[in-house]
């Protein structure tokens, strides 16, 4: 009775095993057949039946359904809008924006030192020419419109008006000026000069004068009378209205005239030197870029950053699906996938799903061993 009892442990045993052992080889060989062969195995012409693997035989079928997947479940339009493109994320973007922007306005660099950093030529040249070439174009497009225009046509009224006032500073100039020189030492010698060669013309006229003055200077006479004359108020009186007279010819002057007057070209160099002079480009490169930049900080971070930040959502959102098509994922991700060697993607298989797959190989153990204890049963009870 004891060695029937035994004979019949034995058999289950063995059934048992011989089953774990079939079952967890099977489920094993069939994950291996998943992957391998990775090409396919030729006994002369007849090709050995699973081979290659299955992935390796749908590699292009598994690529594709991948960017499939990745375009259509993962990385879509909708997902994209409602992960990064809201207003908790717009916020944070806006943040950091500005604290780094922040930054650049700190620097002490020169404007030439950071450009260079970056491999940049100075732009002094090249702003200079610019002006140049603005200058001589407006000056062309200034000159063909009023060519034929009067300048009291053209010049702003309150210009005029500006004008109109100052001929009586300049009358005053003018004559405070001829005052000076004339109470001088060079004037005194320009009006007896003047004298000399007026008397020297008058023939024996000018010698009879010469001879009743004696020793007496006209000068010493003539210059005391021309100081009187310039101060004289009628004397400004009628040097202001001359003035007055010659300006308001002046206003009917066409622009043609007024630019005959100076060369085009020495007043086109003349207002470029100018404007070169006023930008003092050269001096601008040496100073601090932070300082540099420094006005436009608080509107750059207060006000663009956040603008451009909200600006940029939005135009994402609008064209966020014509950006994804026109990045073509789905291509990208079954080129990449598709360029796989096979045992790579074993690999990353392996590497996510490894220990998965042996609790698949141990269960078909399991399984393999129940239904070996089942047979054995079986054949025990059908012996009898």
């Amino acid at each position: 009775m004891e060695g029937e009892i035994m004979d019949i442990v034995i058999l289950l045993l063995i059934m048992m095993t011989v089953g774990a052992v079939i079952g967890g080889f099977t489920n094993s060989l069939a994950i291996k057949m998943l992957f391998r062969p990775y090409k396919p195995v030729y006994i002369g012409k007849w090709r050995v039946p699973f081979t290659p693997g299955l992935i390796p035989k749908r590699r292009e079928e598994l690529a594709r359904q991948l960017g499939l997947m990745v375009v259509n479940h993962l990385l879509t339009a909708e997902s994209l809008k409602a992960k990064f493109l809201n207003t908790e994320k717009e916020k944070a973007l806006t943040t950091w924006l500005q604290k780094e922007s922040s930054k650049v306005f700190q620097i002490d660099d020169s404007v030439e030192t950071v450009l260079k950093r970056f491999d940049l030529e100075s732009p002094v040249p090249y702003l200079e020419r610019t002006m140049d070439s603005w200058i001589e174009g407006q000056y062309e497009q200034l000159k063909e419109r009023y060519m034929f225009l009067t300048l009291r046509e053209t010049l702003p009224v309150q210009w005029q008006e500006r004008l109109d006032r100052k001929v009586t500073t300049v009358s005053t100039y003018i004559l405070e000026k001829g005052e000076d020189y004339f109470s001088s030492e060079e004037g005194k010698e320009k009006v007896q000069t003047m004298i000399d060669d007026f008397l020297k013309t008058r023939g024996t006229l000018g010698s009879m004068v010469q001879m009743v003055m004696g020793n007496t200077s006209l000068a010493d006479k003539v210059q005391p009378e021309i100081i009187k004359f310039l101060k004289h108020p009628g004397t400004h009186d009628i040097l202001e209205q001359v003035l007055h007279k010659e300006w308001e010819k002046v206003k009917d002057w066409q622009w043609e005239r007024a630019f005959s007057i100076v060369t085009d070209r020495d007043l086109v160099i003349r207002l470029q030197g100018l404007l070169k002079e006023r930008m003092n480009l050269n001096e601008w490169m040496d100073k601090p870029f932070g300082s540099v930049i420094q006005p436009l900080e608080n509107r750059l971070i207060e006000d663009l950053i956040p603008k451009a930040s909200s600006k940029a959502k939005d135009i994402l959102i609008e064209r966020i699906e014509d950006i994804l098509a026109k990045m073509k994922l789905q291509e990208i991700v079954r080129e990449q996938v598709d360029s796989f060697e096979v045992s790579r993607l074993e690999e990353l298989v392996l590497g996510i799903s490894r220990r998965e797959f042996k609790m698949i190989t141990y269960l078909g153990a399991l399984l393999g061993g129940l239904i070996g204890l089942v047979q054995g049963v079986f054949v025990y009870l059908t012996g009898l």
